[in-house]
């Protein structure tokens, strides 16, 4: 039984070997992976990055309840509750706490946030956050002196520094893995991620960098629609080969083109960022919608999801804002999107019209709430939160059931756009990123690009033209990149940005 009166050095070792023991499992389970520990020069870079952890943490609790019980306290409880959430979604689901998955939580909206609470994430909460914090909260820590202190710490960074520099033979391959490595280290995973997210999304933010002006070449009525969507890799669809028919209405349609294509990321925020603007950069460039509605084009942005760049347009709606003027069961669906486009298209006063869906059908955990029960073809599916804990057939097929849904939205799409005979109208379904169901133990998306599985990244780029005559380039693997220039060359809009090289059209 722990005394309820501890030594300050005591007690931040029993916390250190506490955190070591509870949340690092995924850390060294990947350091065993790719490290040959069975040799004499592995064996020691284990030990030592064992070590590290524990002194690191140790130095840095020792230094907080020196510094301020309460303070210490607090943190420490704070630390142990989110280390508790964030390694059930590593062991859950995955994923890596890095820069990107910072973002990616802080984009995630009440919706989809609660659609990952189980009863197993119940328990890690307990077990390894709660629990362990009523006994930091009770625990009556010792103060000890300046000197004690002093002595303590300074020892305590020697030993770091010469473990780091003992180590001095594998600096490249902690290098190599830092990604990982730092996204798995439990606090410092989202405590300087999260800190690097904002120090970036801040400088990303100060202004936007506008485009140079652009011209209207023509009176011709044209409409493209953008449909962005989510989550979807091409190794799904069977219009890329699946052998399951997951696309039987987008098979027999006219003048619709299949692209390989790569994300630039895998996750949300940047992979719409990369559809929206000219070339993939860290810079905040003018995307798309904001540069066409700036120069005189008709702009509607249409969302069932989140994580787009600032959009500065007048007609932006989101789903709430779709839904009173919906009946039916597909409103509760991505189908909204679609209810009344063709009449506001219609009612448009100019004659260039660019419109956005960005979509949401393929997001998980919840596959299988994502689209309609008579969309259930594949059967029987995975209900769970939980990934791990179905088949992975079930799992496969509420995920293909979501690509047959997106086959369904995308075909009434091409029917309304078949309707505007005033109109030549151009269609581009894009995917954000791709998704991992299970392949290597990954789940979902949100793996750094450098390590990911090509099923995070390899998504479905498809093109119908209302006009047969119109040509295409004969492209082997497109990046998102291409959907700018091809946007503007349809549209008839001349810019000194346009890229004839990221254009899909001859």
């Amino acid at each position: 039984m722990l005394k309820n009166s501890q030594k300050l050095s005591g007690f931040s070792w029993q916390v250190s070997f506490l955190n070591l023991l509870f949340f690092h499992f995924p850390f060294f389970s990947f350091v065993f992976d790719n490290v040959d520990y069975k040799t004499f020069k592995g064996f020691i870079l284990v030990a030592c990055l064992v070590i590290i952890m524990l002194v690191v943490n140790y130095f840095v609790i020792y230094m907080l309840f020196f510094l301020s019980r309460f303070i210490g306290k607090l943190l420490l409880v704070l630390f142990f509750i989110i280390n508790s959430i964030a390694v059930y979604f590593i062991n859950t689901y995955g994923v890596i706490i890095d820069e990107s998955m910072i973002g990616n939580i802080l984009n995630t909206n009440y919706e989809e946030s609660s659609s990952f609470f189980s009863v197993k994430l119940l328990v890690y909460l307990i077990l390894l956050g709660i629990l362990p914090s009523i006994y930091i909260i009770r625990v009556n820590i010792m103060k000890v002196t300046f000197k004690k202190f002093l002595l303590t710490s300074s020892l305590s960074l020697v030993i770091i520094v010469v473990l780091v520099f003992a180590n001095a033979s594998h600096w490249l391959w902690i290098d190599k893995n830092s990604k990982t490595l730092g996204g798995l280290a439990m606090p410092w995973s989202y405590s300087v991620n999260m800190s690097l997210f904002y120090i970036h999304h801040y400088q990303k933010n100060k202004k936007e960098i506008l485009l140079s002006n652009a011209i209207i070449k023509d009176n011709e009525k044209s409409v493209v629609v953008l449909v962005i969507g989510e989550s979807a890799r091409s190794q799904n669809f069977s219009l890329y080969g699946y052998k399951r028919n997951t696309n039987p209405l987008l098979s027999g349609v006219q003048n619709l083109s299949v692209f390989r294509a790569n994300s630039c990321a895998t996750y949300t925020t940047a992979g719409v960022k990369c559809i929206l603007e000219h070339k993939n950069t860290d810079a905040l460039y003018e995307i798309l919608p904001n540069y066409l509605y700036r120069n005189n084009v008709e702009v509607i942005w249409r969302t069932t999801n989140w994580g787009e760049p600032p959009v500065h347009i007048k007609n932006y709606q989101t789903r709430e804002e779709l839904t009173p003027d919906c009946k039916g069961e597909g409103c509760d669906y991505d189908e909204v999107l679609l209810r009344g486009l063709k009449e506001q298209i219609l009612a448009s006063d100019k004659n260039k019209i660019f419109v956005v869906l960005h979509t949401s059908t393929s997001h998980g955990p919840t596959y299988s709430k994502k689209y309609p029960s008579r969309f259930e073809i594949f059967k029987p599916v995975c209900n769970s939160v939980e990934l791990g804990n179905c088949s992975h057939q079930e799992l496969i097929n509420a995920y293909d059931n979501t690509i047959v849904y997106t086959d369904y939205i995308l075909y009434s799409l091409i029917k309304e756009l078949k309707e505007l005979n005033d109109y030549k109208s151009m269609m581009l379904y894009v995917s954000d990123h791709g998704e991992s169901l299970g392949e290597k133990n990954f789940y979902m998306h949100g793996i750094p690009l450098s390590i990911a599985p090509k099923e995070q990244y390899e998504i479905p780029f498809l093109v119908w033209f209302s006009d047969d005559k119109k040509q295409l380039k004969p492209n082997s693997i497109l990046s998102q990149s291409y959907v700018f220039h091809s946007v503007l060359n349809f549209l008839g809009v001349q810019s000194p940005v346009y890229n004839e090289e990221l254009d899909v059209l001859q």
